[in-house]
């Protein structure tokens, strides 16, 4: 096994303030960022305060930037970086930190209450929904999301613009959204939740641009911009503007 002293740059501080601590430490074959963060935790950081479960993925605990790059620490192998190179490690720019490399992400889980949940056909019991399988396959993309919250980081909408948290509910829950209303079986409009409508004036679905820098950082490889805000975006067009949908949403209003 070959070993090399790898420099580390680490933001260590609190909500009140930080800075970056330089650490030299021992790098193994085929070991990971957070490999070396336990290191430093074991043999020279003990108080170094870092986010973490699964190890393996999977959990999306681990959220940090490393060379500015929001990545998950357990997914990102030493041997992508040269041995000469400074390794920075930061926690998520979007969010408030709490210490070191742990950030409050509570702003992703009041989001997440506000979308409306899925909306069940009146008249079916739960284990009587039938889909086609092309309709199970068209959502099931985005049921791989580990809510790391990267693509929230990573989105400039929230990343640089404190202002906008309170209307905007980020990539994430826009996603979530998306999906709702590509379900097959979901009701919502059946109890008068029209979720097109909600996605734009209530959870700022306007805001996105579509650079698709959240899609670039999701470590599930989900098509967050092209398979669901993209197509969103142009239900909500059509709903809004097309003469022909405008036309026959007012003969319908007239006549109930």
């Amino acid at each position: 096994m070959s070993t090399y002293d790898a420099r580390f740059r680490i933001w260590r501080g609190d909500a009140d303030g930080g800075e970056l601590a330089d650490y030299t430490v021992e790098v193994n074959d085929g070991e990971v960022v957070l490999d070396i963060v336990h290191r430093l935790q074991a043999t020279q950081a003990p108080d170094l305060a870092v986010r973490w479960n699964c190890k393996a993925g999977k959990c999306g605990s681990c959220s940090a930037e490393i060379n500015g790059r929001p990545r998950l620490l357990c997914m990102t192998r030493m041997s992508v970086f040269d041995p000469d190179e400074t390794v920075t490690v930061t926690p998520m720019r979007a969010f408030p930190v709490v210490r070191d490399l742990v950030t409050d992400v509570s702003f992703n889980y009041a989001k997440a209450r506000e979308i409306p949940a899925f909306v069940p056909p009146a008249g079916l019991a739960p284990g009587e929904y039938r889909m086609r399988q092309e309709d199970v396959d068209r959502s099931q993309e985005f049921r791989k999301c580990i809510e790391c919250f990267l693509c929230q980081n990573t989105c400039h909408v929230v990343r640089d613009h404190e202002e906008n948290k309170e209307v905007f509910a980020g990539p994430r829950f826009l996603m979530r959204i998306a999906e709702l209303d590509m379900h097959p079986l979901d009701a919502a409009e059946d109890v008068g939740l029209d979720r097109r409508r909600t996605a734009q004036d209530d959870h700022g679905l306007g805001y996105c641009n579509i650079t698709k820098c959240c899609t670039e950082v999701c470590p599930e490889d989900i098509h967050i911009t092209d398979n669901a805000l993209i197509p969103m975006k142009e239900r909500v067009v059509d709903r809004k503007y097309d003469p022909v949908v405008w036309l026959g949403n007012r003969i319908r209003r007239r006549r109930s």
